[in-house]
């Protein structure tokens, strides 16, 4: 087993600050688990209700009998599944002195997000979750969850081929289930036909008139489709950053699919041979990258950067309340590229890390160096980027 120390950290000091914590993410992403072991070690009670065990499930049909004398931790598990619950954690989170902390885990169905927005307003803090991260596996590991993705059974499984099935496993149980949750009212050929373009659309800026000619959906549909499924974890729209208007710029977010591993069984990539000879080899790099970087910001303030005359930046963001840049290149030897120098300058970037796998960093031009993702997460985690002497 794998401990996820710094979402532990996360969710007690959410519990500290708040009576309730909602730890969202996607199904088989570890928040049970995790949740678990928090109710272990608190040193208090601790009680765990799952509301797909069906005693659990019918014990909260009567919640306040079956919750209002609690103390300590209460944990329950999918409660995006008894939205009735919400109303009654309102009132018991209102007591004075507030006898018991609440632990609310849910897939990220937006019926749960709204549910807790209004009904929890103030009085409940959010992790997100997703898979293991490099914090968690080391960095001897980044390979193999680059090719696995972050999903626990798919990274920890005994072989490639072993991991590559769980994940197809996962996409169309995914498509099967998780979906109609979701209240898209799409058939599961049609959401896999959705998943399959997502991948190969995968890092390209977002057409959703081209997605629904090609799905015989009307690109409304098919944009409220792509917004659920970003509401559950499972793919990124990364909004343009379009304040500068001295240029024309592209104003379309761009497409990722989130976790790597996924995006590599809808590619049909199911080894790290494939992965090296696929075409997708480079954006594939680029989400991954960009997700680990994101996971460390404080703050969800992520943008691309594009001018119509082909100037871009990957990733634009604040460090410290300054403005810093990422780029993603999959080259062993980045080169200096007229476009990261226009944006350095454009955007008066503080500095712009272009993240490769490398083993060493080195410097491109005064503000723009080539670093490992390893640098460049300690530079997100840290709060304080260093602005190198021009």
């Amino acid at each position: 087993m794998i401990p996820r120390r710094q979402l532990a950290e996360a969710v007690m000091k959410g519990l500290e600050r708040a009576p309730a914590v909602a730890l969202l993410g996607p199904r088989q992403c570890g928040k049970t688990t995790l949740a678990r072991e928090l109710a272990a070690r608190h040193p208090g009670a601790a009680r765990v209700f799952d509301l797909e065990h069906p005693a659990d499930e019918a014990a909260l049909r009567n919640p306040l009998l079956a919750i209002e004398r609690l103390r300590g931790l209460v944990v329950i598990d999918e409660v995006q599944r008894l939205p009735e619950l919400y109303p009654v954690l309102r009132v018991l989170l209102d007591r004075p002195g507030t006898p018991a902390r609440f632990l609310l885990l849910g897939s990220a169905s937006p019926h749960l997000v709204r549910g807790v927005t209004e009904s929890l307003a103030g009085r409940v803090a959010f992790v997100d979750m997703q898979g293991f991260s490099l914090d968690d596996v080391g960095l001897v590991a980044e390979r193999m969850l680059w090719l696995r993705g972050g999903f626990p059974r798919s990274f920890l499984a005994a072989d490639d081929g072993a991991s590559f099935a769980w994940r197809n496993d996962f996409l169309r149980s995914f498509s099967e289930r998780d979906f109609g949750t979701l209240g898209l009212g799409a058939t599961p050929a049609s959401l896999g036909r959705l998943w399959r373009m997502a991948a190969h659309h995968h890092g390209q800026y977002l057409n959703a008139s081209e997605f629904g000619r090609s799905l015989g959906e009307t690109h409304k549909t098919v944009l409220r489709h792509l917004e659920m499924l970003a509401a559950a974890f499972m793919i990124r729209l990364l909004p343009p950053w379009f304040k500068n208007l001295g240029k024309r710029l592209v104003r379309r977010p761009k497409l990722y699919v989130r976790d790597s591993g996924l995006l590599h069984a809808l590619l049909g990539i199911p080894d790290e041979s494939a992965l090296l000879g696929h075409p997708k080899l480079g954006g594939s790099w680029e989400g991954f990258a960009m997700e680990e970087i994101i996971a460390r910001l404080p703050h969800d303030e992520c943008y691309f950067w594009a001018t119509q005359s082909g100037a871009e930046l990957d990733l634009l963001t604040t460090i410290g309340g300054r403005r810093v840049g990422f780029e993603y290149k999959v080259g062993d030897a980045p080169k200096l590229t007229r476009s990261m120098a226009v944006a350095r300058h454009d955007l008066d970037l503080h500095r712009l890390f272009v993240v490769a796998p490398v083993a060493k960093p080195y410097t491109l031009a005064a503000g723009i160096d080539v670093v490992p993702l390893a640098d460049a997460i300690d530079a997100a985690s840290s709060g304080k980027v260093r602005r190198p002497t021009d």
